[in-house]
Parts: structure tokens; sequence; C-alpha cells
């Protein structure tokens, strides 16, 4: 209804992210409609191919020169200005050739996209493998045709018959990270953040560092057995996620993007099976069932504590992480290979294209 805070882009424009443009975020857009602020539109002059300047912009030497020209504090908010792109020299044949070699670099992406394409739709099949073993082993166990029971939770179903079920609000307390200013990174203490604990699964030990108190670090402390929980995100699909602490962090605090659970002592609760319980389709289920989202999703104490958790025995737990363990670790071998193969796939594609559109190859 008002476009008044927007750019609007066109059909046959170069959209160019000017935040994310040193990592290569441009394209050609097919679309009339609205970009924000930090987007830059550009259209071809009459001496140029815009497929051609696309391709310029896609290879890591333009990046690399941009970035001497970037503004900002923070690495992930520097920004070239329009201006700063328009003053930067490349090389610049004749529109004829420029769309001679656009034609053919077309051509050749194109096969090599579809590889790609290939690929990720492999890893992907390997990811959703993986998270069905885990939901398999944390749901219905490893032993096979053992007695079962009904859990008592519709979307759950039929549980092993000695497994008990406890909401988590039985097995320990919450908390809410810490929140701080940009001026507070870059030195003190250890800090968890939201991306720590998307990424992984186990906390790693190698974290950003904040300037933080002795009170801070006592309140928003990282020990060993603490799950922490992703609050927030643009999406209900990012929220929920979970990555344990298998080893303490010394005077370390976490976002507060983030809510760390923490096991009472006399839980039953192992953090070995935690790890795989808390990353199975199990919670995602629950959150997406019981959230509304309105514009930003978020994960409150609230509904995370009022979340099921299925408890078998803890030798139990401890075999079936074990078991978890093995299976895993051969998964996330194949899907290592793939994203190796992307890497490399990648990086072809950018010195082919770089090679082609200097002048240092040409097209036959």
């Amino acid at each position: 209804e008002d476009i008044s805070e927007y750019k609007l882009a066109y059909p046959n424009t170069l959209i160019l992210n000017s935040m994310n443009i040193l990592i290569g975020s441009v394209g050609i857009s097919k679309h009339f409609g609205c970009v924000s602020p930090v987007y830059y539109v550009f259209k071809e002059t009459e001496m140029s191919d815009l497929r051609f300047i696309n391709y310029i912009c896609t290879t890591n030497e333009f990046q690399k020169e941009l970035r001497k020209y970037a503004k900002g504090i923070l690495e992930i908010r520097l920004r070239v200005s329009a201006q700063d792109i328009f003053k930067r020299i490349i090389a610049f044949p004749n529109k004829q050739e420029q769309i001679k070699i656009a034609d053919f670099l077309d051509e050749k992406c194109r096969h090599i996209d579809s590889v790609l394409e290939k690929t990720r739709a492999s890893i992907e099949e390997y990811k959703q493998l993986k998270q069905s073993v885990i939901t398999k082993a944390v749901t219905k166990g490893i032993r096979p045709n053992r007695p079962m029971k009904d859990s008592g939770i519709e979307w759950i179903g039929q549980i092993p018959e000695d497994w008990g079920v406890k909401r988590l609000r039985f097995l320990g307390t919450c908390q809410n990270g810490i929140s701080k200013g940009a001026e507070f990174f870059g030195s003190g203490y250890p800090f968890v953040s939201y991306t720590n604990v998307y990424r992984n699964m186990e906390l790693p030990q190698t974290t950003e560092l904040i300037e933080s108190t002795e009170v801070e670090r006592d309140l928003y402390s990282v020990q060993e057995g603490d799950v922490f929980f992703t609050r927030t995100s643009e999406t209900i699909e990012e929220i929920g996620y979970t990555s344990v602490c298998c080893k303490t962090i010394p005077d370390a605090t976490f976002a507060g993007f983030l809510i760390r659970f923490r096991p009472f002592k006399d839980a039953s609760l192992c953090t070995a099976f935690a790890k795989y319980y808390f990353r199975s389709e199990l919670p995602r289920i629950f959150f997406v069932k019981e959230m509304n989202l309105v514009t930003r999703a978020s994960l409150g104490q609230g509904l995370l504590k009022r979340l099921p958790v299925l408890l078998p025995s803890c030798n139990e737990q401890n075999q079936i992480a074990s078991y978890l363990n093995a299976k895993c670790t051969e998964i996330d071998k194949l899907i290592a290979k793939k994203e190796q193969l992307i890497e490399e796939l990648e990086t072809y594609k950018k010195s082919f294209i770089y090679e082609y559109v200097t002048g240092k190859k040409e097209v036959c």
C-alpha cells in the first residue's frame, strides 16, 4: 500500500546489496517489485550487457577490490557506496563481445549449477535421513521387539513401556541471555552467540569475546550439561534449535537471543542423550504446533517449560547416544564429501568466470 520507503526494481535491472556485495550478493531481476534502501538498482547502458556486468560482480577479485572501500564498524555491517562501485575500473570489451561472453558463460554455468543443485539436494536428503535416525532412536529406542505403551501425547504416540515422560519445567531451570550493545564486543570474556547454537549440536569451545561483569558471568554462566535454545527469529522454522554444552566454558556468558536450560542434578537427563533429543523432530513439532507467529517468531520460557521430554533409564540414554554417535558420524562423512564437492565446484565456477570476463581466455 505504501512503497515510499522502498526502492523499485524492474525486469532486467541489476540488484546489488550494498552490505553483502563483498560476498557476491548480486543478481539480475526478472520482476517488478520493491527492495529495501540498502539495495542498489542499476540498469544497463547502450554500451553494456547486464549479464556481463553481473558476472564481473560475482568474481572474487572484484569483491576484494570493493572491500578496500567498505565502511562500517563491524565486519557484518560493512557497506560500499554506489559511487565507489561506479569508480571501479573493469575490463570492458565492446557490447557484441560482452554478449558473446555472457552467452558462453550462461551455458557453461547452467551445467555447473545443475550439478550444484543435485549435490545440494543430495545433502538435504542425507540431513533428513540423519534427522529421521535421531528421532526414531530417541522416541522408540534401539532395542527391537520391546513392549510399548501410549505416551499420552497424541503427536508422539507409542513409546517403550519402561520410559518416562516429563515436562521440561520438572527437569531444570530456564534463563534468558544477556543483552549488550556492539561496543562491548571484541574483547573481554567468552560469549556464546546465536550462531554458535544454531549451527552446532555441541557448543564449540571457541567463541566470541564480550566485556562482562562478575555478576553477569555468574548469572549467565555456561556449564557442562546446559542446553541452549534459539529464542527468536524471522520465521517459526528457525526457533528452538539447540546446542548442548559438553564442557564448561569458564567466565562465559550467552546471548539474549538464547534461552539456557540447566538440568537439575537429579534430573536423570544425560548430556549425551540431551544433545540428540533436543535436536530431534519432537521439539520442532511441539513449538510449531503451539506457537502463534505474528511478525517475528519468539520462544518464551512458558512454552519451553511445557516441552515434553521422553526419559529412558540413564544406562539406555547412554546406549542410544553411543548408537547415534556412530550413525551420525557415518552420515556426516557423506555430507562432508558432498560439501567439499560443492566448494570445489563453486571455486572452479568463479575462476572460470574471472578468466573470461577479464579476457584471459577468449570465447571461440
